[in-house]
């Protein structure tokens, strides 16, 4: 994504990916001859997860990295499972926390200040409003995959046909806003095309059949775990091939931010006695 936003807009990069995916999606349901939803419900509940799954999101996170480094965005993306947590529980009453989950919510909120730095200073620049607008998106995630669990569980779609109507429906979207999108310059290369190919077909195509198969077998909040490895991957990869640098307080964030998911999926304890609570 910070590669494509070298060439092209914010608005851009979430047309592109989302139209591509689309795209991909629409070529293995097509291979399979997969059966489309016909309950207008069901329709509705995915058009609420476009936009609160990747329109919205999107847009929130292509513009935030025109201010912040990949490795603090992928930093700032591992809580997602504390909002995951939060959403399942006090949203949509999907999942029950216990004290020690509840305590890892509060760790990872420590974790997000330490990252954000408030004794550096809130002057409410760019960057402080690119961290935030990340952490928005983050919170759309965590509403989404809850979300999915309580309207969607039960559609009888399959993760591939979840998949394609999700962003099918926000690639209509973004196609919808085509004259808005168009109207910024554009500067195209080749390691910009191989980016938004890279993020539309594999990042938001063939993950996202993936990430709802997982979804179904580990619920919410455990799906979430997923971006445990964004960080890492994240931040290497900012260095390497970006030049990035990376300041103490991010990875020190990060700690805490790890600490408050293992806390906040349970994960500290013996896995017998996890057992013999939930027996």
């Amino acid at each position: 994504m910070k590669v494509a936003l070298e060439g092209v807009s914010p608005a851009q990069v979430v047309w592109s990916r989302l139209v591509l995916g689309a795209l991909t999606l629409g070529l293995f349901v097509a291979a399979r001859r997969d059966r489309l939803p016909r309950r207008l419900r069901v329709w509705g509940h995915m058009t609420v997860l476009a936009l609160s799954f990747c329109v919205v999101p999107f847009l929130l996170f292509s513009w935030a990295q025109q201010h912040v480094t990949s490795g603090l965005a992928s930093i700032y993306n591992a809580t997602t499972p504390i909002m995951t947590a939060v959403m399942a529980w006090a949203v949509f009453r999907v999942e029950r926390l216990k004290p020690v989950q509840i305590a890892g919510i509060l760790v990872g909120v420590a974790g997000v200040m330490v990252i954000i730095a408030p004794w550096q200073g809130l002057d409410l620049s760019q960057s402080l409003l690119a961290q935030l607008a990340i952490l928005g998106a983050t919170a759309c995630y965590g509403f989404s995959l809850a979300y999915m669990r309580r309207f969607v569980a039960d559609s009888g779609m399959s993760a591939l046909v979840f998949s394609f109507v999700n962003i099918g429906i926000a690639a209509v979207i973004m196609l919808a806003l085509t004259p808005l999108v168009a109207a910024t310059p554009v500067r195209v290369d080749l390691w910009i095309v191989l980016s938004l190919l890279a993020l539309g077909c594999a990042g938001t195509g063939v993950a996202y059949i993936w990430n709802q198969n997982v979804l179904r077998a580990w619920g919410p909040t455990r799906t979430s775990t997923v971006t445990y490895i964004t960080p890492v991957v994240g931040v290497a990869l900012g260095i390497v091939l970006l030049g990035e640098r990376l300041h103490w307080n991010e990875p020190a964030g990060a700690v805490l931010v790890f600490l408050g998911i293992l806390l906040a999926q349970d994960r500290l304890r013996p896995r017998r006695r996890r057992r013999a609570d939930a027996a």
